[in-house]
């Protein structure tokens, strides 16, 4: 016990030990540095990875916490000396080489942006065996561009038009600044463009410029020319010739001419592909094709490289994949032979998963457990299957546990093909990268003590990407959703199938058939299995449009329903839901340096129902609150609208829903360290009604009043990254309420912490 008092108090005197302690006499502690630039657009964040000697490490609240841990022990007579020893930082001390270093790699970079006349001045302070060093950063007048001319063309005409078209031998104009990245990024985009046409040994340094300074004061001359191959009077367009796949077959016994001849190998030609297999083939040679996409007779390009990479790599029976390139050159025509080779992986995958919940006080338990065959039919085809289970302790004075409990059993089954199945699909469609076509159906059952709920799935899915992995395409032609009450407690009955009481909760729980069509899109401006560096403001955009109860209005339309009681059209007996839903969402960053960013989110959805339905399906509106939306709120406590259920006794988790939702985030993003990062956050948003619902008073969106009724929100967060998962706590006050009456919204003014505080625990980014 002693020993954790000693401990405590050791790190209770961590501030009171001089962070000079030791440092030798003589030397001094480098305190603090600072950029101080007269450039507007160089920022002295933007110079800081230039310095060659920073500060000991620096944490908020604590302070050099390492520093002063390594000061406190004299030697390393005891295992708390070693370890502090071990985990503090020694101080950082001043040198003058490294200061002159970096002073000079700061002027290099200044030079390379343009501002050839730039000087950096380095102005020591010292005090306390303490150095403080500021690097002031003059700018002066820099190089403008007064010509801006290429030579390709009289080098190399085809060259020259294919970067023509595309608009890339435009890299500076007059009165650009003479920036040296700007150029060099300029022929790693000419290069790509060029590697993707056929040039496959094409390389950046076969550009190169010629500047002459001395035009003009400040004004630079800049000519762009191209260095042929010192074989060849051009550069060569390589077409994909030979291709070979080895299917799953160790290639070291195919290199082993003596064991080689004992392996009972299976070679077949598939469109041109050579394609050899074992005894036992590992995939389908039309499963392989399709993800192939070096393919003989075509023009080389990086991008079908990675496209193949990529395909093959995702799919689940495969581990690994070797690709091997040998340019060749056959009747004066240059092609390249590729050798893919194809090493398979586990094909059976087994996962359990125990969750505990805790909802509203309420303990539970909540499993799964799923099977996954990885080349089910040979084609890589995935085949899943998936078993889940919750129970819940609700709350009762009742002695019968099961009676009285929750408890929720299901299963889902799935087969995922990687390739499109839709032979009527034009050419350019089916050889897209990362193609799948995924057949599932399930069924789940929820038990509690008012009701038993039934929910039958089945859908279909089409996915693929295009444009460098930028677009990625969701098509989902027919998803059927069944939901059946088949019991319900009286008492239930009464209190929500009351059309008197709560139309809209009787019309969530009755028995709905919800027959849909959706399509949904993401595009990002960014893509990582490529060469390009990410953008200066990276966003990514999701979209989406869902159709509900056209093919059921089809069927009926030509006789094949009936009218129930009721007055809805049914499909099988069954009345169906009609509805049309469409989603936006677009968030962007920017991030200053390596350590601030600040993103934005923007979302917007739109559901109406129509035809057969009065009301949406509870599954299908929106809800306001939670982690990812407006953080002052708890999930499903906002909105809609002004509506808000003070006066309303009893549960009111059916009315906070909603057809129409805004919402909008920005918030500051500042690591502390590779793993901690915190964050302050502005939210704002609210859903509403698309009809006058008189169970939800002032929930409807009128366009001359909604932005009154904007949630306002604001907060502060700490995130913790461990590269393969990201945890995030954030803490939410409202600023203004739109469910209180009119002229006390604006609660920022006079918070009430256990009415506008929300705290949520997630995992990964809100947007």
């Amino acid at each position: 016990m002693r020993k954790y008092i000693v401990i405590i108090l050791w790190i209770c005197i961590l501030g009171a030990c001089s962070v000079t302690k030791k440092v030798p006499d003589g030397s001094y502690l480098l305190n603090k540095t600072d950029i101080k630039s007269d450039v507007k657009g160089i920022s002295s964040s933007a110079l800081k990875p230039y310095l060659r000697q920073k500060p000991n490490s620096s944490m908020i609240l604590v302070g050099r916490a390492k520093l002063h841990m390594y000061n406190i022990p004299n030697d390393t007579s005891t295992w708390l000396n070693r370890l502090l020893l071990k985990y503090g930082e020694p101080p950082v001390l001043y040198n003058e080489q490294l200061a002159v270093i970096s002073a000079e790699q700061i002027r290099l970079h200044m030079k390379n942006k343009g501002y050839l006349n730039a000087e950096v001045d380095t102005t020591v302070v010292k005090k306390d065996k303490k150095a403080n060093v500021t690097y002031n950063v003059t700018g002066n007048e820099p190089h403008r561009i007064r010509t801006f001319t290429d030579t390709i063309h009289s080098v190399d005409t085809t060259i020259y038009n294919i970067l023509n078209r595309s608009r890339q031998l435009a890299l500076m104009k007059e009165g650009d600044i003479f920036d040296l990245s700007v150029l060099e990024d300029g022929r790693e985009r000419m290069t790509t463009i060029l590697r993707n046409r056929g040039y496959y040994s094409f390389l950046k340094d076969n550009f190169y410029f010629i500047a002459d300074t001395t035009v003009g004061t400040n004004q630079v001359d800049v000519t762009l020319s191209l260095n042929n191959p010192s074989d060849s009077t051009r550069h060569r367009q390589y077409y994909i010739g030979d291709v070979t796949v080895i299917n799953g077959v160790d290639p070291v016994l195919l290199q082993d001419s003596v064991r080689r001849s004992s392996l009972d190998l299976d070679t077949v030609d598939y469109k041109g592909m050579r394609i050899i297999s074992g005894k036992e083939r590992f995939l389908r040679p039309r499963a392989i094709y399709y993800n192939t996409f070096l393919r003989p007779g075509r023009l080389y390009a990086d991008r079908v490289q990675e496209r193949t990479y990529g395909s093959l790599n995702g799919m689940g029976p495969i581990n690994q994949t070797s690709i091997n390139l040998t340019p060749t050159i056959r009747n004066d025509s240059a092609y390249i032979d590729s050798r893919i080779t194809l090493f398979p992986g586990n094909l059976h995958y087994i996962q359990f998963g125990v969750d505990g919940t805790n909802s509203a006080g309420d303990l539970g338990v909540a499993g799964n457990v799923s099977y996954e065959h990885r080349n089910f039919l040979k084609g890589g085809e995935t085949f899943r299957v998936q078993l889940n289970a919750a129970y819940e302790f609700i709350t009762s004075d009742s002695l019968n546990l099961l009676d009285n409990s929750f408890y929720e059993y299901g299963i889902e089954t799935s087969l995922s093909i990687p390739q499109l199945l839709l032979p009527w699909m034009i050419r350019e469609l089916r050889d897209q990268p990362s193609a799948s076509t995924e057949f599932s159906a399930g069924i789940n059952f929820q038990k509690r003590p008012e009701y038993l709920r039934q929910f039958f799935n089945l859908s279909t899915r089409f996915q693929w990407a295009s444009h460098e992995w930028r677009l990625q395409h969701m098509l989902e032609p027919v998803g059927v959703t069944y939901i059946r009450m088949p019991w319900k407690s009286k008492e239930f009955e009464d209190l929500y199938f009351n059309e008197d009481v709560n139309p809209i909760l009787r019309y969530s729980y009755d028995d709905q058939l919800i027959v849909r069509s959706a399509y949904t899109l993401n595009y990002s401006n960014f893509n990582r299995l490529g060469r390009r560096s990410m953008p200066t403001v990276p966003f990514r955009i999701r979209s989406g449009i869902e159709v509900a109860g056209w093919l059921p209005r089809l069927a009926t339309s030509l006789g094949g329903g009936e009218v129930n009681d009721k007055g809805f059209h049914t499909f099988f007996k069954q009345p169906y839901s009609e509805y049309v839903k469409g989603d936006f969402d677009i968030a962007a960053s920017y991030a200053f340096d390596d350590r601030n960013t600040i993103a934005s989110h923007i979302a917007v959805g739109l559901a109406y129902p129509y035809g057969n339905s009065n009301v949406l399906p509870f599954e299908k509106r929106y809800f306001g609150g939670g982690a990812n939306s407006v953080r002052g709120w708890s999930t499903r406590t906002l909105g809609p609208g002004t509506y808000s259920n003070d006066t309303i006794t009893g549960s009111d988790f059916g009315r906070k829903i909603g057809d129409v939702k805004l919402d909008f985030s920005v918030e500051y993003r500042h690591k502390l360290t590779h793993m901690f990062e915190l964050a302050a956050f502005v939210d704002a948003g609210n859903i509403w009604t698309v009809k006058n619902y008189m169970e939800q008073p002032g929930g409807m969106f009128r366009w001359n009043s909604f932005y009154k009724e904007l949630a306002v929100a604001y907060g502060l967060g700490v995130r913790l990254d461990f590269n393969f998962l990201l945890i995030r706590v954030d803490g939410g006050m409202k600023a203004h309420n739109p469910g209180l009456p009119e002229g006390s919204r604006w609660t920022i003014f006079k918070p009430d912490f256990s009415r506008d505080f929300a705290f949520h625990f997630a995992i990964g980014y809100p947007f």
